[in-house]
Formats: C-alpha cells, sequence, structure tokens
C-alpha cells in the first residue's frame, strides 16, 4: 500500500472546451485497475479526484489487501490459482469488467502491463485499455523490432544484432567484430532477467547458456539478441506522453544509474549535471520516435549515456513506470489524471500540456529499500515493521511500495510476507522530495 502524493489538480478541472480534435472524445465512468497494492491505490486516488467509479481485483491471497479496500467495487479472481498467475489470468479479468460494464481497465506496471495480447483481450471486448494501442505494446516489447525503428527514427543505437541470434556461433561473430565486452539480452522481456556480460572467449558459452535459461523461464521465450557493453554508462530515461491526435510531449529525464542486479535502486529527477545539449537531443530522439510509431498515453524512452556523452536506444517501456512519480514532483502534471484524460479523447493542448508549458521545478529523488536477510546470502526476508522514524517529517513525502506485499498503507505495522515470487517481494520504495532531503 502507500501514501500517495497528491498532484495538483486544477489544470484537468477546467470546463470542458471541445474542439474538432475531441470528436473521439468518450468519458470514463468506471476503471478497473489490473493490478494490486500501491499502484492500483494510486490509479483509484486520481480516479476518485475525477469522479470516476473504481473497481478492484484481487487474488485469493490478498483479501485483506489494501487496495481492495480502496476501490468503490472489488472482485476476486484466479481462484485456485497462485498469486502471480491470479492477476495473469487475461480470461478472468476482462470477465469481471465486461460483468461490471468498466469502461476502461488501468494495467499498473509489472504483471500484464506490457502485454499486447491483454491490451488486444480489452479492445476485443469492448473495454478501453489505459495505455499505447495493442499494435504499438506489441512493438515496443519486442526489443529487436524497437531497436529496428528507432535505428529507422534515426536515434542512436548500441552496436548489436538486428534479430534474435540463433546459435552460439553467431555470438562468437559478433565479439570477433565488435570485441568484448558485449552482453546476451532477453528479446521479450526485462527487469535484469536474461542479461548477461560476458568478458572474453572462455565466459561466452557459459554465459549464452544461463541468459538463454533465464529468459525462458522468465518470459517462456528464451530468444537472445547480443549487444556490445558499456562500460560505466549513465542510465538515463525520458517521460513520454501522446495523444489521440498525434500529439507527443516529453515531461524531461529521470536518471537511474544507481542499480544492482540490473534492478534499478535510485531514480533522479532531473539528472544531475546532465548536459543541456544532451538532454535537448534525449528530449528530442524520444519524441521523434514516439510520433513515428503513433505512441499514446504515458511512456517511457530509455538510453545509456557513455563517458564521452554519446547516447545510445535501449528500449522503451510502454506503460507507467515505478518512478513516476518524481516526474510528477519536478513537472507539477498529474500523469494518471493524464493518462486517463487521454485515453478518454482529450488532446494534449485541451488540458494545458504543451510542451513550452512544461517545467522543471526542483529535484525528485526516489529510493527502493530491499527488506533481505545478510546472513543468508541477502535473500529476500520478511516481518513485520515495527517502527520508521524520519528527522523531519516536513521534508519528506513517504511511499511504501507494497505493491508486491501483504501490507498496509503505513509503514510503521506493515507486514511482509513470502506470498510472491522473490522478485516481487523486495521492492519498498521511500519517495523523498526536495534537495533539502538529500542532506
Amino acid at each position: 500500500m502507500g501514501i500517495l502524493l497528491i498532484r495538483r489538480v486544477g489544470l484537468f478541472c477546467r470546463a470542458a472546451h471541445l474542439s474538432p480534435q475531441s470528436l473521439e472524445y468518450r468519458p470514463i465512468k468506471k476503471v478497473m485497475v489490473a493490478n494490486r497494492g500501491e499502484i492500483a491505490i494510486r490509479v483509484f486516488r486520481a480516479c476518485t479526484e475525477l469522479g470516476i467509479r473504481t473497481v478492484a481485483v484481487y487474488s485469493e491471497q490478498d483479501t485483506g489487501q489494501m487496495h481492495r479496500q480502496k476501490a468503490d467495487e472489488a472482485y476476486l479472481i484466479g481462484r485456485g490459482l497462485s498469486p502471480v498467475a491470479a492477476y495473469l489470468h487475461i480470461p478472468d479479468i476482462i470477465k469481471v469488467a465486461k460483468e461490471n460494464n468498466v469502461d476502461a481497465i488501468h494495467p499498473g506496471y509489472g504483471f500484464l502491463s506490457e502485454c499486447a495480447d491483454f491490451a488486444q483481450a480489452c479492445v476485443d471486448a469492448g473495454v478501453r485499455f489505459i495505455g499505447p494501442s495493442p499494435e504499438v505494446v506489441c512493438k515496443m516489447g519486442d526489443k529487436v523490432e524497437a531497436r529496428a525503428l528507432a535505428i529507422k527514427a534515426g536515434v542512436p543505437v548500441v552496436p548489436g544484432t538486428d534479430a534474435p541470434i540463433s546459435s552460439l556461433q553467431e555470438a562468437h561473430e559478433f565479439a570477433k567484430t565488435y570485441g568484448f565486452p558485449i552482453i546476451f539480452k532477453a528479446a521479450y522481456g526485462g527487469g535484469g532477467r536474461g542479461m548477461r556480460v560476458v568478458r572474453d572467449y572462455e565466459e561466452l558459452e557459459e554465459n549464452y547458456q544461463r541468459a538463454y535459461s533465464e529468459a525462458l523461464a522468465a518470459f517462456g521465450n528464451g530468444a537472445l539478441f547480443v549487444e556490445k557493453f558499456i562500460e560505466k554508462p549513465r542510465h538515463i530515461e525520458v517521460q513520454i506522453l501522446g495523444d489521440k491526435y498525434g500529439n507527443v510531449i516529453h515531461l524531461y529525464e529521470r536518471d537511474c544509474s544507481i542499480q544492482r542486479r540490473h534492478q534499478k535502486v535510485v531514480e533522479i529527477a532531473p539528472a544531475a549535471q546532465l548536459d543541456l545539449h544532451l538532454r535537448d537531443r534525449l528530449t528530442s530522439d524520444s519524441v521523434n520516435l514516439a510520433k513515428q510509431v503513433g505512441y499514446e498515453n504515458a511512456g517511457t524512452v530509455e538510453f545509456l549515456v557513455d563517458k564521452h556523452g554519446k547516447h545510445y536506444f535501449i528500449e522503451v517501456n510502454s506503460r507507467l513506470q515505478v518512478e513516476h512519480t518524481v516526474t510528477e514532483e519536478i513537472t507539477d502534471v498529474d500523469l494518471v489524471h493524464a493518462q486517463l484524460r487521454v485515453c478518454e479523447g482529450r488532446s494534449l493542448p485541451e488540458l494545458g500540456l504543451e510542451q513550452d508549458k512544461i517545467q522543471i521545478n526542483g529535484c525528485a529523488i526516489q529510493c527502493r529499500v530491499t527488506t533481505e536477510d545478510p546472513s543468508r546470502g541477502f535473500q529476500p526476508d520478511t516481518g513485520r515493521i515495527e517502527v520508521c522514524l524520519l528527522n523531519d517529517m516536513h521534508y519528506y513525502h513517504i511511499v511504501l511500495q507494497s505493491g508486491y506485499y501483504t501490507g498496509c498503507a503505513h509503514i510503521s505495522g506493515c507486514t511482509l510476507t513470502q506470498k510472491l515470487s522473490q522478485h516481487f517481494q523486495r521492492a519498498v520504495i521511500l519517495m523523498i522530495h526536495r534537495a533539502a532531503s538529500i542532506d
């Protein structure tokens, strides 16, 4: 659960002034969130602020989850299934949506948020998907196709294979051409799984097999592609937002360079000491790529920046990011409000979201605090958070990211359990904003 940051809503409460562009405008009266925990509560809060009725879904193991209590309606899904399987069960989710007259489904992050089949199932059922079109989700979810689209849009990419490799020999030839280090990456997934860095020929076969096995287990497809590995890069991502009419804006960047096991640990917005010309290139490349594919709704374009200041496209996340709140803090734009209004058919100019009006104000930092036991090799730990104390609450907004836990909306007293997979149960997020909080 989480104590959520309330964005300023005046921007979206202006009188409806429909331009000729708004011929597709269809108001949303009821939204389901096909997710759990903090992100579900985050979306429910935004819906309530906009007068939209909310629907939660929950697994058998989540009957006590706070997101169930925060919605106007709540329905069980995945009877007899594990927690993860329940939230991945598309037929149950669609069935609940249709039976309860849901207008639109927000996928949150994780689970089905980047599943093109789910987006298409929503469309086929006559329920709006709060995100890009199924076609765009599919293109962005395929790293090889996304890479090809980036090249077509003139966006720099890391030297790599243009299609998944089919043998170890292809990896050997790539290393011979470009030299070490190289990196194997899963073609159909992310989050650090299916990624292996190789620094010499002796490591090649073992890491190829490991990356393939990890990708197969995590994503159901072991396809890999190979890239030149950039040593100690900065990881910079750009928040984008598009509407149904071809308008796309950026909301500046976040620095996600501090990572552990290929997982983001600290996210900062805006990126510190970023060259202004580089910022312009990153943001313009992001907007151009989004326009080329007809991107609608919120998304993130991710880049690596090497020690020479050259940037390289990595991927597009066709969903709301966990770290979207730091962007909201520095731009004063409620991204979930924007997602909902864009899905209704509003244009970005109607919402007052034009590029020259998006300004940076201050600095925001997000930290992910993991619960691990160092005596057991830093394996995920469980238990109850008895007390959480901060020196000066005036300078802090705190969000407990218990989206992958059986927890509560307050840090003290929250119980962390092992009901979900090891990867899911790691993340607890503290949201700290204002530059003074760094001290």
